[in-house]
């Protein structure tokens, strides 16, 4: 059974790569809010209950490790049967480790730069091609689109700083796929967007001190502090709204261009 979406957010019905905390989950927290419907798909188990016990019962969580192909496979099926479609794919999971290639302890290890391009950049693709071929059979919107896929970035995919290469590596091939995944989309009516965030107050800065988080703030033009996840959220939400919004990346960074 296929269902028409329209552009009310409450006919959301998204598949969240790493919904459970972050940017992730305060996109999957807006979405409900506005009377759509989630799936969440974490590594983390108890995060991921966590926030399904917060989020209520329009959300879904599922274990998943988005890097693998047959997983990504198998949540992508159970989110359709529970909620009967998905029109939205938002990929949210990722990590942001910082290592000089010639480092103080030797050489960075290739594994190493292969992790991060897994959980960064596989897991967009496996999520993406995996959405898209559920997505293909929505019937469609009286714009003829049948969904939207939101894969994040970050601004290291342009402004990447010593001790990023594997991170700027792996957001910078984000942003390579999105135009070719839009133009080959394109004829089932799916979009393809990429935000790429500033500095956000996300769980990876937990562990920073006060005075190096009154210094990143202070390096944005303005506003002066880190972003909002709510902030990325709201652009999830017009990128889903706005149809001729695709095969673009849009930098959400106050202006901040790192040194």
């Amino acid at each position: 059974m296929t269902i028409k979406t329209t552009k009310s957010l409450n006919n959301i019905c998204a598949l969240i790569g790493g919904g459970a905390s972050g940017l992730g989950l305060a996109t999957a927290t807006r979405i409900i809010e506005a009377g759509g419907r989630v799936t969440l798909l974490d590594i983390s188990q108890e995060q991921g209950i966590k926030a399904q016990q917060q989020l209520g019962d329009k959300s879904l969580f599922i274990e998943t490790d988005v890097s693998s192909e047959s997983a990504v496979d198998s949540a992508v099926e159970q989110a359709v049967n529970h909620f009967s479609h998905i029109n939205l794919a938002v990929n949210c999971a990722g990590i942001a480790p910082s290592s000089r290639v010639l480092g103080k302890d030797g050489v960075m290890p290739t594994a190493d730069f292969a992790r991060v391009m897994a959980i960064n950049l596989t897991s967009t693709f496996c999520v993406s091609r995996s959405a898209a071929n559920a997505m293909q059979h929505n019937d469609v919107t009286d714009d003829g689109e049948r969904g939207v896929i939101i894969n994040t970035a970050s601004i290291a995919a342009y402004d990447g700083q010593t001790g990023q290469a594997a991170y700027a590596a792996s957001k910078g091939g984000i942003v390579s796929m999105t135009l070719p995944l839009a133009r080959e989309f394109s004829r089932f009516g799916i979009r393809v967007m990429t935000i790429a965030p500033g500095v956000f107050l996300t769980p990876m800065f937990d562990t920073l001190p006060a005075k190096a988080v009154e210094m990143l703030e202070q390096s944005t033009p303005f506003p002066k502090r880190l972003g909002k996840p709510n902030e990325f959220a709201e652009m999830v939400c017009h990128i889903f709204q706005n149809t001729m919004l695709n095969g673009e990346t849009i930098r959400l960074d106050g202006a901040l261009r790192m040194s």
